[in-house]
C-alpha cells in the first residue's frame, strides 16, 4: 500500500478498499470540481399519485438494488425511528450491499449492527455516534466509514462524491403532493436542514409521514419538486423527546461554569463583542452556558448581535426574544423551544446544510461568524483536535459542524475541562485529527487559557488582565502530572476502518481497528 504524508503530518494512504484518497493539502489548496452534478429527471405525469400505502412498496418503484446507497436524516437525534424501520424491511427483501449515507447515526441506530454483520449495509459515510461506531471501531464493517462534518456532506453530495440513490426523508407534516416541514404535527423535529442536499441531488426520493395534511401544506421546508413519493403509515416517524440527550443541558458544575465564563471574558478581550456581532456554539453543557453568559454579558453592554447559528437550543432562542440579536439561522433543532420559536418567530429562518457549511459554495454562512465555541475529546500541542474517537481509540462522535464553523469564524474557541475522568484532554498528538490545528485560536480549560500564537487575535487577548494564560505545552504537562503521565498507546491493527475528510473532500487522518 502507497502512502503519503499530508500537511498536518498525517501518513494517508492513497488508496482504501478501491476509493482513491487525496491528502489535506491545506486550507483552500484541494482542486475544486468543474461543476456541480445532477440529479436524473423524474417526471411526473399530470393525475399520477405520490401516494404510497408501504415502505416496502416505496422501495420497490424507487428500483433499489444491491449495491446501491440510500440516505436518511438525524433531526430526531436519539428519537428516530425511520432509519431502523426502513434497513429492516430493506433486509427481508433481500437487498444487501448497502452503502448507508445519513447526516448522522446515534445509539437509537445500534440495530443497524445485525445488519453490517449480515452485509446488509457494507459502507457508511457520516458521522457516528454510539454502538455503530464502537462496532465499526472493532471491525465490523465490511467496508470503510467515511465521516464528513456537516459542510463536508452537503459538499459531498452536491460534488458526487456521494452519490445517493434513494434518500428517504422522515417528514412530520407532509401533503399528498410532496411538500414537507418539520414544525408542524405531533412529531414535530425543527429544521429539515441536512435533507435539503439529498431532496435536490438523489436520484430519488420518499418522504415518509404519519401527518398527511392537504394540499398545499404551510409551511415549506423541502418542496415537491424535488419529492418523488409520499408514504403515509400510521407508525411514528420519531421521537421528539429524544432529540434532547445528555450533551443538549446546561452544565452546572462550577469547575464548567468558569470554563464559560472565562469563554465570554476571551471573546470580549478579542474586541469582536460589539455592535453585529455573530455568534454560534454547540449543544453541549458548557456552550451552552457560555450562550448564557454571553447574553447577560450583551445587555451589560447593550449591543445587538447581527444572528445566532445553531443547531438551534432554548439559550440562543431566548438571545433572540430578548432582542440580543436581530435573526437567527438554523439548520437543526436541539430542543423543543426551538422547534417553537422556529415555527411562530420570522426572524428564526431555516437554512439548508449547504447554505450553512458547504466550502464549495458561494456562501456558507460559517463563513460570516465573528466566533464559535466548541469542544474536543483531546486536542494536541498543535492546537489539532479529535472530535471523533475516545481516548481508547473507539469510534464515538461524529464532527458534526466543528470543521466548518472553526474555519469559518474569525475566532474558533475550544472549551474542555483539562481531564476527562483520569484521561488528559491536552496531549502530545490527538489520537485522530478531525479538525487541524491552524484553523483554532484559543483553548480554555479550567487549569488555563492556551492561545495559538498563529492567531491574528493573539497580541489583542493576551493584553487581557484577568485571564491566567498557559502555552499549550503547559497544559499538556499539568494533565499529565495530573494523571501520572501521558496515556498509553492504544493498540490498533493494520486494518484502516474508517477516515476523515477534511470538509473540501481531501482526508486530515484514518483510523485503525482496534486490536482484540
Amino acid at each position: 500500500m502507497d502512502y503519503k504524508v499530508n500537511v498536518v503530518g498525517r501518513k494517508i494512504p492513497t488508496e482504501i478498499v478501491g476509493k482513491k484518497i487525496f491528502p489535506f493539502m491545506g486550507i483552500g489548496r484541494a482542486q475544486l470540481p468543474d461543476r456541480k452534478v445532477a440529479p436524473k429527471i423524474r417526471r411526473r405525469l399530470p393525475g399520477e399519485t405520490k401516494l404510497l400505502a408501504t415502505i416496502e412498496e416505496a422501495i420497490t418503484k424507487s428500483g433499489l438494488k444491491n449495491g446501491m446507497t440510500i440516505s436518511f436524516h438525524h433531526h430526531f437525534r436519539g428519537g428516530d425511528k425511520l432509519m431502523n424501520m426502513v434497513i429492516k424491511k430493506i433486509a427481508e427483501m433481500g437487498i444487501k450491499d448497502i452503502t448507508l449515507a445519513p447526516s448522522s447515526i446515534h445509539p437509537i441506530h445500534a440495530p443497524l449492527i445485525n445488519y453490517i454483520e449480515q452485509g446488509v449495509i457494507i459502507n457508511i459515510q457520516c458521522g457516528v455516534t454510539g454502538p455503530v461506531g464502537d462496532a465499526i471501531s472493532q471491525g465490523k464493517l465490511k467496508g470503510l466509514l467515511t465521516v464528513r462534518s456537516h459542510g463536508g456532506r452537503a459538499r459531498s453530495v452536491e460534488d458526487g462524491d456521494c452519490h445517493i440513490d434513494i434518500a428517504f426523508i422522515g417528514a412530520p407534516t407532509a401533503d399528498e403532493f410532496g411538500n414537507l416541514n418539520g414544525v408542524d404535527g405531533k412529531q414535530a423535529c425543527g429544521p429539515l436542514g441536512y435533507m435539503v442536499p439529498d431532496a435536490q441531488y438523489a436520484d430519488m426520493v420518499i418522504a415518509v409521514t404519519n401527518n398527511l395534511v392537504p394540499f398545499p401544506c404551510n409551511n415549506i421546508s423541502i418542496n415537491q419538486n424535488h419529492v418523488d413519493y409520499v408514504v403515509q403509515i400510521k407508525d411514528p416517524i420519531g421521537d421528539p423527546t429524544g432529540i434532547v440527550s445528555g450533551t443538549t443541558r446546561i452544565t452546572r458544575d462550577p469547575v464548567r461554569l468558569r470554563i464559560a465564563r472565562n469563554c465570554v471574558s476571551v471573546i470580549e478581550a478579542s474586541g469582536l463583542l460589539k455592535d453585529g456581532f455573530s455568534f454560534q456554539s454547540g449543544a453541549g453543557g458548557i456552550s451552552l452556558a457560555v450562550t448564557q453568559f454571553l447574553g447577560e454579558r450583551m445587555l451589560e453592554l447593550e449591543i445587538q448581535g447581527s444572528f445566532g447559528m445553531g443547531g438551534s437550543t432554548s439559550a440562543l432562542v431566548q438571545l433572540l426574544e430578548k432582542g440580543l440579536f436581530r435573526r437567527l439561522l438554523d439548520v437543526q433543532a436541539f430542543d423543543k423551544e426551538a422547534i417553537r420559536s422556529l415555527k411562530e418567530n420570522p426572524n428564526h429562518i431555516e437554512i439548508g446544510a449547504s447554505q450553512y457549511a458547504n466550502i464549495h459554495s458561494s456562501g456558507a454562512a460559517v463563513d460570516v461568524l465573528d466566533t464559535v465555541v466548541l469542544g474536543a475529546t483531546e486536542i494536541d500541542v498543535n492546537f489539532n483536535v479529535n472530535v471523533v474517537t475516545e481516548s481508547d481509540g473507539r469510534i464515538l462522535h461524529g464532527i458534526g459542524g466543528h470543521q466548518d464553523t472553526s474555519e469559518g469564524a474569525k475566532l474558533a474557541i475550544i472549551a474542555i475541562p483539562l481531564l476527562r475522568g483520569r484521561n488528559p484532554v491536552v496531549v502530545d498528538n490527538v489520537t485522530t485529527l478531525t479538525t487541524p490545528g491552524m484553523n483554532i485560536d484559543v483553548v480554555v480549560t479550567d487549569y488555563g487559557i492556551a492561545l495559538n500564537p498563529e492567531s491574528k487575535y493573539y497580541r489583542r487577548i493576551k493584553r487581557a488582565e484577568d485571564l491566567r494564560f498557559k502555552t499549550i505545552e503547559q497544559l499538556r504537562d499539568t494533565a499529565y502530572t495530573l494523571v501520572g503521565g501521558p496515556p498509553d498507546p492504544i493498540p490498533f491493527d493494520d486494518r484502516i476502518v474508517a477516515i476523515i475528510e477534511h470538509r473540501d473532500g481531501t482526508v486530515l487522518d484514518v483510523i485503525r481497528k482496534i486490536s482484540d
